[in-house]
């Protein structure tokens, strides 16, 4: 058993057999949690079959054992974002809030045709 002076703070990826992604922290590396996702979400994705046989996979991403809890907070946010969990097309996350890109619009004057005369 680790010792409270070694443990690591860490932030992983767990993937569902659908391929939807959970990004989440653990501040104790327990082999065991997996994460606070909403069972709701989970439960919609896979049948009374599917869930018979269900195997899921944990990839550690990030680890320190000297980061503040905020530090890690702000690490956690940074995969979400840029794994993009928090796209329910993607992932499971609902925090940060997933905001959709807007369209690029060309610049007044441009087209992707280039210019005409």
């Amino acid at each position: 058993m680790q010792s409270a002076a070694m443990r690591l703070k860490v932030v992983y990826k767990v993937t569902y057999p659908n391929g939807k992604i959970y990004v989440g922290q653990d501040v104790t590396d327990s082999i065991n949690y997996f994460g606070s996702a909403s069972n709701a979400l989970i439960s919609a994705d896979f049948t009374r079959e599917q869930r018979r046989d269900f195997i899921i996979r944990k990839e550690i991403h990030w680890e320190s054992d000297t980061a503040t809890d905020q530090e890690v907070t702000a690490i956690e946010f940074e995969f979400i974002r840029l794994l993009r969990a928090n796209d329910p097309a993607i992932g499971y996350n609902r925090r940060p809030r997933f905001v959709p890109e807007e369209p690029r619009q060309a610049a007044p004057g441009t087209s992707s045709e280039g210019n005409r005369c």
